[in-house]
């Protein structure tokens, strides 16, 4: 479904710094693959790359980024268009950023439908109503009708999270999208991923500095460390058997009962 190849990202405003060095990716249709890392690797600057969403007169790009065997660095941006929200969707880690706070939201939902289907206003709330309650979202007839602020922090991003399925894309890219919520509610938001993926046959790049989280949802790890992938693998794999001194380090760092205790 994706392979990467060689993907070179730099900004340019001022002097050229690159800061993703020729790494290579692939994912097959329905996976979940980890994109690991701390802050500063690369990670998010290479999924809003994969997503079409940096502004291209900023930055300089090169390799390929071959999704359904179309390399989307060499698509117009109208070409990007008809993918952005329909094949590809991505949901962001702070949902009150990323939702129109003017705007309720069942029509934010359903808005990637207008864009993309010819579904009348009918159809499209009937299957707006149909994804909210599958993602758990309360009461969705009243749901429908609130505003961003009316909602908890979990239930946004659940509604994010509709917003992104609805359409039932190839490629979920999911970028730090439980780190503001809490314990209970991010197991509760992996849960649903997990569940909506493995329903659909969706794959999903789960971006996180979390390991802990990303050993529960994904099938394969790549770990960034300064613009590179340092090793990539079956999550249990790496978990058990890391190869890399830098993996090593990430895993001993996770945070255990024994290690809270001191």
């Amino acid at each position: 479904m994706l392979d990467i190849k060689n993907l070179k990202i730099s900004f340019v405003e001022k002097n050229t710094t690159e800061v993703v060095h020729g790494i290579n990716l692939h994912m097959d249709g329905g996976e979940k693959l980890g994109l690991v890392g701390e802050s500063g690797s690369g990670k998010s600057i290479t999924a809003l790359t994969i997503a079409g969403l940096i502004k291209r007169q900023k930055m300089e790009i090169s390799g390929e980024i071959n999704f359904l065997g179309q390399n989307l660095l060499d698509c117009s941006r109208q070409e990007l268009r008809a993918i952005q929200g329909k094949d590809i969707c991505m949901v962001f880690q702070e949902p009150m950023t990323s939702l129109n706070p003017l705007m309720r939201i069942g029509y934010q939902i359903e808005e990637c439908l207008k864009l993309h289907t010819d579904l009348s206003a009918v159809q499209r709330k009937s299957l707006a109503l149909e994804v909210m309650e599958k993602v758990g979202l309360p009461n969705p007839e009243k749901t429908y009708m609130k505003y961003p602020h009316e909602l908890s922090g979990g239930q946004r991003q659940r509604a994010l999270i509709a917003s992104a399925f609805i359409i039932n894309p190839k490629l979920l890219i999911a970028d730090e999208p439980t780190t503001a919520l809490d314990v209970t509610v991010q197991a509760q938001i992996i849960d649903l991923l997990n569940r909506i993926s493995d329903a659909h046959n969706i794959g999903i790049l789960f971006i996180s500095h979390d390991l802990n989280i990303v050993r529960k949802i994904c099938d394969r790890v790549a770990v960034m460390k300064d613009g590179n992938i340092v090793e990539i693998g079956n999550t249990e794999d790496i978990f058990n058997s890391p190869k890399d001194e830098y993996t090593r380090k990430l895993i001993a760092a996770i945070p255990t009962r024994k290690n809270r205790k001191r």
